[in-house]
């Protein structure tokens, strides 16, 4: 599956009753349907994500461009440092309908609430209603993930 490239986004939730935001790199997302707006992210069992968003319903997704392949790097790291401290020097604004962090700069950003969850071997599907869509850059190239590396489509 390493030669099938992929789109890179960040998913984004608020973690309650502490207010912190947290941050996920994912290159298993897609869209699901248009009518209604359903999209699906793919999280790996127990992760950080995975545990959140099986508690908290709204979210959010920064599709990145090519130029932000730091932020994908960044919120990709094991053995990270707290989400706080990663959040620190990125432009965003907070989702008016998710509270969620939603990157400056990225492609298109998302406000979605869990609709779904399907467990699927090591991973869970998490299938959402799009709320909201905005798009922060018109410019830009999508960054993208082919072979174990993040890439230029060019």
């Amino acid at each position: 599956m390493s030669r099938l490239a992929a789109g890179v986004v960040l998913v984004t939730a608020l973690e309650p009753p502490l207010d912190e935001d947290v941050g996920m790199t994912a290159t298993g997302f897609m869209s699901v349907s248009l009518d209604p707006p359903l999209v699906m992210v793919s999280l790996r069992n127990d992760s950080r994500m995975d545990d959140l968003l099986a508690e908290q319903p709204l979210w959010a997704v920064s599709v990145l461009a090519e130029s932000q392949r730091h932020i994908a790097g960044r919120f990709a790291m094991k053995g990270r440092i707290s989400d706080r401290l990663l959040f620190a020097d990125i432009p965003y604004t907070r989702g008016e309908l998710t509270g969620a962090p939603l990157i400056g700069g990225a492609l298109t950003t998302l406000e979605c609430r869990t609709e779904q969850r399907v467990e699927a071997g090591d991973h869970t599907l998490v299938i959402a209603r799009v709320l909201s869509a905005t798009l922060p850059s018109a410019q830009g190239a999508p960054l993208t993930y082919f072979r174990g590396k993040y890439r230029h489509l060019a």
